[in-house]
């Protein structure tokens, strides 16, 4: 893996590489969506601790709290290389904004194409007293009209962080016997003990960690939906509510919410058990919607099959979920439209 970094009065851009392996990827030869959140992140903790630190205030380490809505616009490959530029957009007093962009490269042919483009909010940890957040350096904005613009992501982004935390009591029960195509018979869980190489220097999870697996959960759920190759489409926000800390047991749940006819949306969380120094009870740490496709062998769109609801809560979230969907679809054809006109 390498890494370059620009320094200057404006804000400052890092970019880092890293060739594609056999184990980034699935049975098909597609990058996991959770190897991409992974380096995403950690492009982003290095360029934020690193500005955080760039003042005259105590050392810290920028933690991650959220991730903008992400789009997979094009399937990375085994031995292609994934080339992640960050660049620091706005900062709060608190709180650090990094935009990174993913290209991947065929090294054979020189052939780029750009894969992910990524929001991400860091807030900055003390190394004396985790549960202190320090004070951000600002930056230095070419134009005034980008400062304003951050600040307005920088409010929504807060309100949908509040909005959010407020309704995370769920929990995922067993399911005996379930059909195919329901709801039970395609959720699933991962248990994961959280060691030192999972962790920052503050003995807290990467982000990235997290995300790595929660997108390999949601990848469990689609494809017990499907019985295809399938692939990560879109991530909706992640909010990162609590810290989890090393030593903690953490369980990753997911199961299906809404099908179109071309795609699934997962329902992903997080709970932590603190075992190590002081035991409390489980919380709820993360939470995000996943978005899967289901392709066949020469990598063409498959049909979804249709997902069965059973139970009143399941026909809510179901009706929830085509309402995100169908916001998203709408959105997208905006900015077709947008786009075509300039």
């Amino acid at each position: 893996m390498s890494e370059r970094g620009a320094a200057g009065p404006g804000p400052a851009t890092i970019q880092v590489s890293r060739i594609m392996r056999p184990d980034d990827a699935n049975v098909a030869g597609n990058v996991h969506g959770g190897t991409v959140l992974k380096m995403i992140e950690e492009a982003g903790a290095i360029i934020s601790t690193r500005h955080c630190n760039s003042g005259t205030g105590e050392p810290c380490v920028a933690a991650l709290a959220r991730v903008e809505r992400t789009d997979f616009l094009s399937p990375m490959c085994i031995g292609e290389v994934a080339n992640v530029s960050a660049e620091i957009t706005y900062t709060s007093k608190h709180s650090v904004e990094v935009q990174v962009n993913v290209m991947s490269e065929n090294i054979l042919t020189g052939a780029k194409k750009v894969t992910n483009k990524a929001t991400l909010w860091y807030v900055p940890l003390s190394l004396k007293n985790v549960n202190k957040v320090v004070e951000v350096p600002p930056i230095q904005y070419a134009r005034k009209e980008q400062e304003d613009e951050g600040r307005k992501r920088y409010e929504e982004q807060k309100l949908d962080r509040l909005e959010t935390k407020q309704r995370n009591g769920d929990v995922i029960m067993p399911v005996i016997n379930p059909e195919p195509h329901t709801v039970g018979y395609s959720q699933s869980s991962l248990i994961h003990l959280v060691g030192p190489s999972d962790c920052t220097l503050l003995g807290f999870v990467h982000g990235g960690v997290t995300m790595k697996l929660m997108d390999e959960v949601a990848g469990i759920v689609a494809a017990r939906h499907c019985k295809t190759n399938i692939v990560t489409a879109s991530v909706d926000a992640i909010n990162f509510h609590e810290k989890i800390k090393k030593g903690s047991v953490i369980t990753i749940s997911g199961r299906m919410t809404f099908t179109s006819n071309k795609s699934m949306e997962i329902e992903v969380f997080v709970d932590a058990d603190p075992f190590v120094d002081e035991p409390q009870e489980r919380y709820r740490a993360v939470s995000a919607f996943f978005t899967y496709v289901s392709l066949s062998k020469e990598g063409k769109p498959l049909p979804v099959p249709q997902l069965l609801t059973e139970t009143e809560d399941e026909k809510r979230r179901f009706e929830e979920g085509k309402g995100r969907y169908l916001q998203t679809k709408a959105k997208r054809q905006a900015q077709m439209q947008q786009a075509a006109q300039h």
